[in-house]
């Protein structure tokens, strides 16, 4: 018996020897990878170590700075901004899973040869519904006087909600974008430097909207169950922003950063998105109830090509500070 267990102690520790390092953001170590880590483990049998650096952008300039001698062997959470620098930077490996087919074409881009998607979601204008009983159906809609100063928007500068709104408007409106923000500054009512000050004021009841995302509605019913506040969609089309995931160039076992990539288009991953991601799952898998129920069905959504907005983003902050900043 003695014997046996000595056996078994030898094969764990040659099971788990290899260990796998996946470099990703702080909100995806305290959440989704706390779900597919054991899942993974057990699967292939190799130890998987997620390593947060802050936000996503960080990841890449940690690569950079760590070079050859980085321990990242896969990079999860780029979104499809980041996916562009990353690879104009050299530091993914090609590879194309062998499940990439599952994948929703509309999401496929001409990047998937560096990295996949694994989950995506759009942003929305997000209203108190005890205080809006007309919300807006598009961007004009914003513009009504009955909405005057009871919006709240994040900085684009430092917020990556903000951000997404800017590019959001961007998409809709094109160079014209800036007539667009000239005429909503009248109905903002201020605008906060991240998404955490904008929803205290939308909580507190000082402002009616704010620019968050389309499943807050599902959140707040599964964690609070309430219908207090909801996402508007517009009929110009919903911004969306696609997650992906690669191999880091560097890496000293592709075999199992291949074996991961393919991990996170299964099933079992991506049922797994919408309650702890709270996006939506890249393949057809079925929805939690919330998700069925309380997500609002969008018939167009709206994408800024990646290399379009690498060349304009400089430019187009300045233009927005100009309307926004005076300066």
């Amino acid at each position: 018996m003695r014997k046996v267990a000595i056996l078994v102690l030898i094969l764990t520790a040659v099971l788990y020897s290899a260990q796998l390092v996946v470099y990703t953001y702080d909100s995806m170590v305290s959440g989704l990878a706390k779900k597919i880590e054991p899942l993974f483990e057990e699967k292939y049998g190799i130890d998987v170590k997620f390593v947060s650096f802050g936000d996503a952008g960080n990841i890449i300039s940690r690569i950079l700075l760590e070079g050859k001698k980085t321990q990242a062997d896969v990079i999860l959470g780029l979104d499809q901004n980041l996916l562009l620098k990353a690879v104009e930077r050299g530091i993914l490996f090609p590879y194309k899973p062998k499940n990439i087919s599952r994948v929703k074409k509309e999401l496929l881009k001409k990047k998937e040869d560096y990295a996949v998607p694994f989950d995506y979601g759009a942003i929305a204008i997000v209203y108190n519904t005890e205080t809006i009983k007309e919300p807006p159906k598009s961007f004009e809609d914003l513009l009504k006087p009955q909405y005057k100063r009871r919006i709240v928007v994040e900085d684009p500068r430092t917020s990556s909600t903000g951000l997404a709104f800017l590019l959001w408007t961007i998409a809709a409106y094109g160079d014209n974008f800036t007539e667009y923000w000239k005429k909503l500054k009248d109905n903002l009512l201020t605008v906060t430097a991240g998404w955490d000050e904008a929803f205290e004021m939308l909580e507190s009841g000082e402002a009616d909207m704010m620019v968050s995302y389309l499943t807050d509605s599902a959140y707040s019913h599964y964690y609070y169950d309430s219908g207090k506040y909801a996402p508007a969609v517009f009929k110009e089309g919903m911004f969306t922003q696609v997650e992906y995931v690669g191999i880091c160039r560097f890496t000293d076992d592709l075999d199992a950063a291949k074996k991961f990539v393919d991990f996170m288009l299964s099933e079992e991953v991506q049922e797994l998105i919408p309650l702890n991601q709270w996006m939506l799952p890249v393949v057809e898998v079925k929805l939690p109830e919330v998700f069925e129920k309380y997500v609002p069905k969008v018939e167009k959504y709206l994408f800024l090509d990646a290399e379009k907005v690498e060349k304009n983003l400089e430019r187009w902050l300045k233009d927005w500070e100009k309307i926004m900043v005076g300066y």
